[in-house]
């Protein structure tokens, strides 16, 4: 009788254990899932402000017709992405279009001198601030997240229960930072 109390005892340990760390994955996959969805309301904004920022230089910059294809082009890519993946891909796209629409910007000073541009600029940093810090929380949760996933005792079953993988993180991925790692910036005076 003692044995079957103590098996008994057991057996509800273990299940209060299952319990608690597949809770604490549904959790932590939900904050991570809200922390993405966070980055998309800030893409969205970004992306809604292209079509006004590419009209803006377009009119003083109308033989720049490559640089404002390619921004439209990689607005389009980053709208259709789905999964993390695709969407890291295609936003790194569209930053380095931004960053060559800025460049054409900077060979013509009466754009750099318009007050709508210049809104325009300010409005796109501070986007770029707010989804820089969106990122860092959802890499936060999805670093907590895979964390709990590959603890003891959560490994033995997450798998089994709809775990299987790690969640991927919102990074540069390994072309563009090669490219960064490669050459550094030069800075002439």
């Amino acid at each position: 009788m003692v044995t079957w109390i103590i098996i008994g005892v057991v057996v509800v340990v273990l299940l209060f254990l299952v319990v608690g760390a597949y809770n604490k994955l549904v959790a932590l996959d939900q904050a991570a899932d809200q922390s993405f969805a966070d980055i998309d309301v800030q893409l969205r904004q970004r992306q809604d402000l292209i079509p006004n920022l590419v009209e803006a230089v377009k009119g003083y910059a109308s033989h720049e017709r490559g640089t404002l294809e390619a921004v439209t082009q990689a607005r389009a890519a980053a709208q259709s992405a789905g999964s993390v993946n695709e969407k890291v891909q295609a936003e790194n796209m569209l930053t380095a279009a931004l960053g060559r629409l800025f460049a054409v910007a900077e060979a013509y000073p009466d754009l750099k001198a318009s007050t709508n541009f210049l809104q325009l600029q300010n409005e796109l940093s501070d986007i770029e601030n707010k989804l820089a810090a969106a990122r860092r929380f959802f890499n936060n949760a999805v670093a907590e997240f895979n964390a709990v996933r590959r603890q003891f005792p959560t490994i033995l079953f997450a798998a089994v229960v709809g775990f299987a993988s790690d969640k991927p993180f919102f990074d540069l991925g390994e072309s563009d930072r090669a490219a960064m790692n490669a050459a550094p910036p030069q800075v002439k005076f």
